[in-house]
């Protein structure tokens, strides 16, 4: 008599090495390099150079930009390697990965340069050249932000991996375009700047003027709405969200709870629902003049609903069974005699 087997074998942990990507971005790379020798030096300014800027020590913006460009060409690089090799779309990204290196080289040269003279670099156009070095700075970004965007379509035809990892790199990229096009939203004219014209034109704050009391190091607002913080969040999802499915993976190893890919999907599925919607709440806040540090009324309500929301998810999703289906990857089970 014939029987055949129902049980389907356990989910077999991620491999690391799938992790990897099939080649690096040689310009990114460099870059990245090149902006930790940068934190280093910045660091070495912050402390030993005691002159302010708009009431910030000179150092901090660079310092602070320097970190978030490693950081993005990292990311960035991680990316366009997962492209297939030798392939057409592998080599669009390329170019535009080199394109979007030159780009944010310009823009760290311009607000290093800046902070050397001891002045602001943004929305600094009080002389032709301030001016000029703004434009610049604002073509560099927007170079860069199209470059993203021609990698984020390459990545959207391209395969990824698993559903979760899929999920994860076009759900990232899409987020982070939005993030850096929040941008924006700093370089218009505030009304006492057009009553009062002193070569600035846009702001980083809400309610209150730019270089108030903030956070250390980071600088932001902590009495008023301060639009760098949804850029910033918006922009670096483009990291988050990938080390948020490597942290899953990596458990995966050692929790057979993680072992099941489609109990990673549906926790990435909360994240990518998740990170949005807490992007437009401190998006809204920002806008509304609250500082990060002391949120109200229906702004805190909606922080509220959206922290609950994604933690009762998160939590479902772990103690939910694994659905019905096979783990096995699709394979029939073999009969037993």
């Amino acid at each position: 008599m014939t029987t055949t087997s129902t049980t389907a074998p356990p989910a077999t942990p991620v491999s690391l090495a799938e992790l990897r990507p099939a080649h690096w971005h040689r310009p990114l790379l460099i870059l990245a390099i090149a902006m930790g020798a940068l934190v280093m030096l910045n660091t070495i300014g912050a402390i030993v150079d005691p002159r302010q800027v708009t009431g910030t020590d000179v150092w901090f913006k660079p310092l602070k930009f320097a970190l978030s460009t490693g950081i993005y060409s990292l990311a960035f690089t991680w990316l366009i390697g997962r492209l297939p090799s030798g392939t057409r779309m592998s080599r669009i990204a390329r170019v535009a990965g080199t394109i979007s290196a030159i780009g944010l080289a310009v823009e760290l040269a311009v607000i290093n340069g800046f902070a050397l003279v001891g002045q602001t670099s943004h929305f600094n156009v009080s002389t032709p050249f301030h001016a000029a070095m703004w434009g610049l700075m604002a073509v560099s970004i927007v170079i860069v932000w199209s470059a993203t965007f021609l990698v984020g379509v390459l990545l959207f035809r391209a395969p990824l991996g698993d559903a979760a990892r899929t999920l994860t790199i076009r759900a990232g990229v899409v987020i982070a375009l939005v993030g850096m096009g929040l941008a924006f939203m700093m370089t218009g004219p505030k009304p006492d700047q057009l009553s009062d014209y002193r070569g600035i034109v846009g702001a980083h704050a809400v309610g209150v003027a730019d270089g108030g009391p903030g956070l250390p190091l980071l600088g932001w607002s902590t009495v008023g709405g301060d639009l760098r913080i949804p850029h910033f969040v918006g922009m670096h999802a483009l990291q988050v969200l990938p080390l948020l499915l490597l942290a899953l993976e990596l458990l995966a190893l050692r929790l057979p709870l993680l072992r099941d890919p489609r109990r990673r999907f549906c926790l990435m599925v909360v994240a990518v629902a998740g990170y949005p919607a807490a992007l437009a709440v401190i998006t809204a806040q920002a806008l509304s003049g609250q500082s990060i540090v002391a949120p109200a009324g229906a702004i805190l309500v909606a922080g509220v609903t959206v922290a609950a929301l994604t933690v009762l998810a998160t939590a479902a999703v772990l103690l939910a069974p694994v659905g019905a289906g096979r783990t096995d990857g699709g394979r029939r089970p073999n009969p037993v005699h």
